[in-house]
């Protein structure tokens, strides 16, 4: 009952005039993102948080959550019309959603893709709202050497999942960490690897290196190594389903967010794995002629499953993140830093020292999809225009925009520098196929680590054992050596079936 109550509190925040306004501009920005290839949520939100620093707090993670559920939305709609997904977790959708298109039936699959998107939401949602308060009254008893091994597993999953490699993403983790060493030491007072440069002695701001490394980078490697062919657009049909397509959808749906709602909660590769496993299970129980408009003129549970599990996976990240601090994708490491940014550090304690936040971000959440759903199902044609947008226009736009905010939160020429540099550093990443993630995974929780570290360590007197004599400590210490061993150990099984 006291969920409901705060439940109810949360929807008379997110209800108000002005907070209704941040979440229906971030719900059609996200949506616009979607549509556009190239430009994901974690690129929009590194590129306005600058933008919303004078924002009350509640209003911006209202906004910014808005952009991260509606780009989901947004990235189908390319991926039917276009098979150009906007957004990486559209990919699977494009591969029968296309299919649909090209066989006349455009309207059925957008249809599906947003009213799967909206139940998986908001089932996911009301299982946020449930278990996210439990989650962080168990973590509230943690202490500083579970906090620590927590941590540690957060490094080790993004470091190792996010990317391709797990040398080059520990070697991006280890470059936040490195830059999250910056500047005052938290007991001491002393400057560290500062360079003498003033600058530095208050750190390396995180949402320079969020906007360098997304939004500056992206617009810098599109201009220098991309060309984008964009297929010839099919013929929009009107967007609704047969009393068959609904047949076929609901328990697509169903199945999807089953698949993906776990996903949201574990490192474990943002939306890319639930989309695939879903369209794989759809494809397996298929029978008879819905099995054979697979790969053909389009099955409808191929865009019904991926669209269902991707948002579904996205709702589902905001427990790991509002709970335990730990972020599961690249856009929920910027908003980590959008958290920071207002002097507030998500974890067990967010629960109860911003609790109108919260609630009111968990509220937004049901609004969101209505007002998304709203959105996408009659105003489909106007975000397909968004395609003819000369892209040098928009990627100057983009530059602009990050520019603009990184020197308006200081006034220093300095972060300017420091942003382009970043920019330049993230470009060099991307081509040789380092994750941004972990860099920014690092730099905010790199801090937060050795402080934790520190505490464990004066606990335990100076001795490292502390980490074993702790249960909870010992799990987390298992768990985070199965995230480095089993991958592995499941790749040379894999490669030597083949053999035989």
């Amino acid at each position: 009952m006291d969920i409901l109550n705060q439940l109810m509190q949360g929807f008379a925040t997110a209800a108000t005039p002005i907070n209704l306004l941040w979440c229906f501009v971030g719900c059609a920005l996200g949506t616009a993102i979607g549509v556009l290839p190239g430009i994901g949520p974690a690129v929009a939100v590194a590129m306005l948080l600058p933008i919303t620093a004078k924002v009350e707090a509640t209003a911006s993670m209202i906004f910014f959550a808005g952009i991260y559920y509606g780009a989901m939305y947004g990235g189908s709609t390319t991926s039917i019309l276009l098979n150009t997904p906007g957004e990486t977790a559209s990919m699977v959708t494009a591969m029968e959603g296309n299919k649909m298109a090209k066989s006349g039936r455009a309207g059925a699959a957008l249809a599906t893709a947003a009213i799967g998107s909206f139940v998986a939401g908001t089932i996911c949602t009301v299982l946020v709202t449930l278990f996210a308060p439990i989650v962080a009254e168990l973590a509230v008893k943690l202490g500083p050497p579970e906090y620590f091994m927590l941590m540690v597993l957060a490094f080790t999953t993004v470091s190792a999942v996010l990317g391709k490699s797990t040398v080059r993403g520990m070697a991006a983790l280890f470059l936040g960490l490195a830059a999250g060493l910056v500047g005052l030491d938290q007991i001491s007072g002393q400057a560290r690897y500062t360079g003498g440069v003033p600058e530095l002695l208050d750190g390396i701001e995180i949402v320079l290196v969020a906007v360098g490394l997304f939004a500056v980078a992206e617009a810098m490697y599109a201009v220098l190594y991309e060309g984008r062919v964009v297929e010839t657009q099919n013929k929009l049909s009107k967007v609704h389903m047969t009393a068959r397509d609904w047949r076929r959808s609901w328990p697509a749906w169903l199945r999807a967010t089953a698949i993906g709602a776990p996903f949201g909660c574990i490192p474990a590769g943002g939306t890319e794995i639930p989309t695939f496993l879903s369209y794989a299970a759809e494809k397996k129980l298929a029978k008879g002629d819905n099995k054979d408009e697979f790969g053909t003129v389009g099955a409808i549970e191929g865009v019904a499953g991926p669209e269902a599990a991707n948002n579904a996976t996205v709702t589902m990240a905001m427990i790991p993140l509002l709970t335990l601090g730990i972020p599961t994708s690249n856009t929920t490491a910027i908003l980590l830093g959008a958290f920071q940014n207002y002097g507030i550090q998500p974890g067990p304690q967010l629960f109860t020292s911003s609790s109108a936040l919260v609630w009111a971000l968990i509220a937004s959440l049901y609004i969101g999809n209505v007002m998304l759903l709203v959105l996408n199902l009659p105003m489909v044609g106007l975000w397909v225009k968004l395609l003819k947008i000369p892209k040098p226009y928009l990627y100057a736009g983009i530059l602009i925009f990050a520019t603009v905010g990184a020197y308006g939160m200081r006034q220093s020429a300095f972060d300017l520098f420091l942003l382009y540099g970043i920019g330049v550093l993230g470009v060099v990443m991307r081509r040789f196929d380092f994750p941004t993630a972990p860099v920014v995974v690092g730099m905010i929780l790199g801090p937060l680590a050795e402080a934790q570290l520190r505490n464990a360590m004066s606990i335990g007197e100076g001795s490292a054992m502390v980490f074993l004599q702790r249960p909870v400590s010992v799990i987390l210490i298992v768990v985070v050596l199965a995230v480095l061993i089993l991958p592995r150990l499941a790749r040379r099984w894999a490669a030597r079936r083949l053999v035989v």
